[in-house]
């Protein structure tokens, strides 16, 4: 044993002296050695595992790489060695942490992934195991995301990037350079921007250096700009100029995320790197990178990045919405989310979208996106185009053959199985504060709720949680261990109430960290009552690692075998990680213990009729369940739903139909029982089964919707349009009622002509929606038929107007090249609100300065106005309908239909901003 330790101290040192090789042969020698312990031989093979590892990079600087990997290649030696240090140790952290290394060195994040979290969990106060999950999290994010498949995320140099704009949109690259070389006089921050991004990206002059482009980020970030934040951010993620630090690249985008959307000197323009910033730590909660994973803290900052107008943030919020991921599933929202992605140019969006007007029978638009996704590189577009061709053929030969009734089965079929198929997260986002409803609910608890009393029981420990984080900066151990003694009630009794605010998550994993640190480390980790609230708040906060809570429950089982909850939430785990067999094997452990506890038994029959081996058991357990549960129990209603799920699953439908129709109607009647707090009631089954009993609105499920008038007046697109305009027309009703206020406004000059045709005959009708928003365009031989439904106040340089078309998509419009005499004639008498319009060979163009999609008007005469007759009289300024009989009170102007189409144009398309007399 003594031979062995003087090998491996041997080996050690020459690991430090770079002379790996040499490393490795001491290694070895000591674990063949006789009489060593498997603990010390596992020790021995981690260290040979480190040192083949580091011997690989030395060589890969020293020899020429050749395509093919080496079978011999010492990344595969050090991956057994590895797992001969895992399998003689199992219980040790860096035998799993080692495994993951050298996964991570062969590329194979997913891998290392699973091993850092095997590590993580045996030991959660080893900084070297967070930093590599962090390294491969954010690796497998840009891999899942296809970065290397997006052509938007290229790197190319500035003289690339200015002659792709000149291509696209006729900018001019030395007007552009002309601009650049005049900002350091207006902004002197955003001139250290662009000589940032010249050394990052290279240009004429200028030689790429990372280390002069964090420089000059670094210097534009310390005077307050995002944009430089941002880059930062980018760079130190990547170790590019800068030592790589996920935390302070995290630091970074939270400074950047914090600042004015508007850019602080051009108020007209966003400011470049909030909603980047915003999105990029949306990934980072997405994926727990640097933090706790929250999906519902990332669906937060995608809505941001969104708002703010990111198109890949726009992307994922589709995506979550798509498969009901930490958010209520709703494919509305998410076909929305998705276009507005594709919109603003995301080739990954436009497939996606494609993809899933596809299944809702809209073959002409899933053609036009899909065929935009290849056109804007998407690959994976590209390489499957003419499989994508082949579906749509089947499917439109399979409804021409279909019967109308036939066909409206099919389409009930397919909605009912999109309705159905969510994946399940642990948390889904709620803006409802169960705080607000404390009175209410202290007066059902008054009354004998049982339910009311947890809840307001949890609420009380949860309040004075959040009071000594509010009340103190930095906190004594004492304090920490009292804010976690109080969170973890809180969670014991209902861990719903604990809606952590989105400032507080990050100082709240700070303060459960050190505790646990703490914990593990005093007195070789105890068994304590702090230890235990500790782990348990550990792995609340961290319930959407699914993989790292189920191994970090493990060893809580075992110190702690009398507590449900560890037994619950490993149910819960495994659930949601599709091992319905582990997760119930959980609960009936935890059952031992507590055999009437509401919530095991509620997860017993879940987890029961996931297995689907005994419908009847399941449906067994969901009646021992509503036996035990307060009538009021939130999960009450839904026991009644999910048995008339077993129903289906497990019975031929002439027997299931009758059960099925009374437990639908006993869950209705479950939920009349429900605390206010608790309704509207939400579940995604009654969505599945409430159409069951309802032929009608079977009979109104049709392939294509989209002509869903109340659909599109909350389309992102829509609601981003009008409020623009508005915002603008506001600006120049300020400057009439103002005279010292003036609006500056410019334009440029367009990279192709627009003209008119000679006449309408033979003038193909064209959409909004088959117009390419992100092309710069002139549609020759076509026309379009949209109707004013927002107007201007001014004509100079050019008629703003906001268009509608019949399928009630919106788009802004720009007249120019009209008689100026007759500036005044047209906005107030001819460009009114319901005013209908032809225009011939309509020209999409790309904002020069904001990128922004418009229909631009170079030919005056290209405009042709339908008769007065065709008008829309007094249109609503919310939906757009004629004959509105209310009008705003103050501005006297606008028109509603009703009191709540007030209401939503004021709160969604900010009507205030316009309410004044012209």
């Amino acid at each position: 044993m003594k031979e062995a330790l003087r090998l491996n101290s041997l080996g050690t040192q020459a690991h430090k002296d770079g002379k790996y090789s040499e490393a490795v042969t001491l290694f070895a020698k000591a674990t063949v050695l006789p009489g060593v312990s498997n603990h010390d031989r596992a020790t021995f093979y981690s260290n040979m595992a480190a040192s083949r590892l580091s011997l690989h990079e030395q060589q890969e600087t020293s020899f020429i790489k050749f395509e093919s990997i080496d079978a011999k290649d010492e990344r595969y030696r050090a991956l057994q060695d590895a797992k001969q240090a895992r399998n003689l140790w199992s219980t040790w952290w860096k035998g799993h942490f080692r495994v993951g290394k050298v996964h991570a060195a062969l590329d194979e994040h997913e891998k290392a992934i699973n091993s850092f979290e095997r590590a993580f969990a045996l030991d959660p106060t080893k900084k070297e195991i967070q930093e590599a999950l962090d390294e491969s999290r954010i690796i497998l994010s840009r891999q899942s995301q296809q970065e290397y498949l997006n052509p938007r995320l290229y790197t190319k140099t500035i003289p690339e990037i200015l002659n792709e704009l000149q291509q696209k949109f006729g900018t001019d690259p030395e007007t552009v350079r002309k601009y650049h070389s005049l900002i350091e006089e207006i902004d002197p921050s955003r001139a250290d921007v662009l000589k940032g991004h010249k050394y990052e990206l290279g240009d004429i002059d200028v030689k790429q250096d990372y280390e002069q482009a964090a420089k000059y980020f670094a210097k534009a970030a310390s005077q307050g700009n995002a944009e430089g934040m941002y880059n930062l951010a980018r760079l130190t993620d990547r170790g590019l100029g800068v030592k790589k630090d996920h935390y302070l690249a995290l630091k970074l985008l939270e400074q950047a995320a914090a600042q004015p959307p508007q850019n602080p000197i051009f108020k007209q323009f966003p400011n470049v790197g909030v909603a980047e910033a915003e999105h990029a730590l949306g990934v980072r909660y997405f994926e727990g990178i640097t933090v706790r994973k929250d999906l519902s803290v990332a669906a937060y900052w995608y809505q941001r990045a969104a708002d703010h107008g990111s198109a890949l943030a726009a992307n994922n919020l589709g995506s979550m919405y798509l498969g009901g991921l930490a958010v209520d599933k709703d494919l509305e929202k998410a076909e929305q989310f998705l276009e507005l992605a594709a919109r603003r140019g995301d080739p990954l969006a436009m497939l996606t979208l494609a993809e899933l007007l596809l299944s809702k029978n809209n073959f002409r638009m899933a053609k036009i996106w899909y065929d935009r996704a290849c056109e804007a590189g998407n690959v994976v577009a590209q390489e499957n185009r003419d499989q994508f061709a082949k579906e749509i053929e089947k499917s439109q030969q399979f409804i021409s053959q279909c019967l109308p009734n036939k066909l409206e089965e099919v389409n009930a079929v397919e909605y009912f199985i999109g309705l159905f198929s969510t994946k399940h997260a642990p948390s889904v986002l709620s803006d409802h504060s169960y705080i607000q409803d404390y009175k209410m609910l202290s007066e059902h608890a008054n009354r004998g709720s049982i339910t009311a009393k947890q809840l307001c029981d949890a609420l009380d420990h949860f309040a004075q949680a959040l009071n000594i984080l509010l009340l103190f900066e930095s906190l004594t151990e004492k304090q920490e261990d009292i804010f976690v003694h109080k969170l973890s009630q809180c969670y014991r009794i209902e861990h719903i109430v604990a809606q952590i605010p989105c400032q507080l998550h990050k100082r709240v994993s700070e303060v459960v960290d050190r505790v646990l640190c703490r914990c593990t480390k005093e007195s070789n980790s105890v068994a304590s009552q702090l230890d235990e609230d500790v782990r348990l708040c550990y792995a609340t906060l961290y319930m959407n690692s699914y993989e790292l809570i189920d191994r970090f429950l493990t060893p809580c089982k075992q110190k702690y075998p009398k507590s449900i909850y560890f037994f619950l939430a490993s149910g819960a785990v495994n659930g949601f990680l599709h091992r319905p067999d582990i997760g119930l094997y959980n609960i009936n452990n935890g059952l031992e213990i507590e055999p009437d506890n509401c919530e095991l038994l509620y997860h017993k029959a879940v987890l029961l009729r996931h297995l689907g081996i005994d419908i009847d058991e399941a449906i067994k357990a969901y009646q021992t369940f509503l036996t035990v549960a307060p009538k009021d129990h939130r999960k009450v209603p839904e026991a009644y739903y999910e048995m008339a799920i077993c129903y289906i699953q497990g019975y031929t439908p002439d027997v299931a139909i009758d059960w099925v129709k009374k437990l639908y109607v006993e869950g209705q009647q479950a939920e009349k029982l429900q605390l206010p707090c608790f309704l509207p009631y939400k579940s995604g089954n009654i969505a599945y089964l409430k159409p069951m009993f309802d032929m009608e609105l079977v009979q109104n499920i049709k392939p294509v919707t989209d002509n869903n008038r109340k659909q599109r007046l909350t389309d992102p697109h829509r609601v981003e349009v009008i409020k623009k305009h508005r915002e603008w027309e506001g600006k120049t009703l300020q400057e009439k009622h103002n005279p010292g206020y003036t609006v500056i406004s410019s334009t440029v000059k367009p990279r192709v002509k627009q003209q008119t045709a000679k006449s309408l005959i033979g003038l193909k009708p064209i959409a909004l929606r088959e117009i390419d928003p992100t092309k710069d365009q002139v549609y020759n031989g076509h026309v379009l038929s949209v109707t004013i439904i927002e107007e201007t106040y001014s004509w100079i340089p050019s008629i703003h107007l906001v268009i509608e078309d019949e399928n009630f998509d919106c788009e802004r419009m720009l007249v120019y090249n009209f008689p100026e005499e007759q500036g005044e004639y047209l906005i107030s008498k001819l460009y009114t609100i319901g005013s209908k319009m032809h225009i011939i060979n309509p020209y999409l163009r790309i904002g020069a300065n904001d990128m922004k999609p418009t229909i631009r008007v170079d030919d005056f005469s290209s405009i042709v106005m339908q008769n007065e007759s065709e008008r829309i009289l007094n249109m609503c300024r919310y939906c757009c309908k004629a004959n509105a009989s209310k009008i705003c009170s103050k501005c006297q102007q606008a028109h509603y239909c009703s009191k709540e189409c007030q209401i939503m144009d004021w709160k969604l398309y900010k009507h205030k901003l316009i309410c004044k007399n012209k």
